[in-house]
C-alpha cells in the first residue's frame, strides 16, 4: 500500500504550502487552494456554505486514490501523454469533484486539485512536472501494477 501524506504548514489568503511524504519518507512541498478549515466529517451543508468555487482546498481527511481515471482536459499535454491521460484521482472528496494530483505551479491553477514540487518562490513550486513523473514512474504507476491500494491523508 502507498500511503502519501499531505500536511498543512503554511496556509496564506490565497494559497496553502503543505509538505508530502509518501509512506513515511520526505518527497516534496505541494501548492493547494486556501485553506477554509474544512474537514471530512464536517456536515455537507457547512462545507458548502464555506467553500469557495475554484479557491478552496479539499477537506482535511483520507482519500483512497483512483489510478484509471483518464482525464480529457490533461491526456494530450506532455506530460499526460506519458501516462496515456491517466490521472490520480482522489475518491469521497465531500462537496468536491473530480480532485486530481497534476502539475501545476500555483493555486490559481488549480480547483480544489493538488500540485507538487518544491517551494522555492512565494505561493507556488517549481520543477512539477519532473516531480510529477517522479510520483508516477517510482511510486503510483508500479502500485497499480501491483494492485495496490493508494491512499492520501490531508492533515
Amino acid at each position: 500500500m502507498i500511503e502519501i501524506v499531505v500536511t498543512r504548514r503554511w496556509p496564506k489568503p490565497t494559497y496553502t504550502i503543505s509538505t508530502v511524504t509518501i509512506n513515511g519518507v520526505y518527497f516534496s512541498e505541494c501548492v493547494e487552494d486556501t485553506d477554509r478549515g474544512l474537514s471530512a466529517d464536517m456536515p455537507s451543508n457547512k462545507i458548502n456554505r464555506l467553500k469557495v468555487y475554484g479557491k478552496t482546498a479539499i477537506p482535511k481527511g483520507r482519500y483512497k486514490i483512483d489510478m484509471s481515471t483518464v482525464s480529457p482536459k490533461f491526456r494530450y499535454r506532455p506530460w499526460g501523454k506519458k501516462y496515456d491521460g491517466i490521472v490520480p484521482r482522489l475518491l469521497g472528496v465531500p462537496c468536491f469533484s473530480g480532485v486530481l494530483i497534476h502539475p501545476l505551479n500555483n493555486a490559481e491553477q488549480s480547483l480544489g486539485c493538488l500540485g507538487f514540487g518544491q517551494n522555492k518562490v512565494k505561493g507556488g513550486v517549481i520543477n512539477a512536472v519532473e516531480t510529477y513523473y517522479k510520483l508516477m514512474d517510482n511510486y503510483l504507476i508500479p502500485a497499480r501494477q501491483r494492485g495496490e491500494e493508494i491512499w492520501i491523508e490531508i492533515v
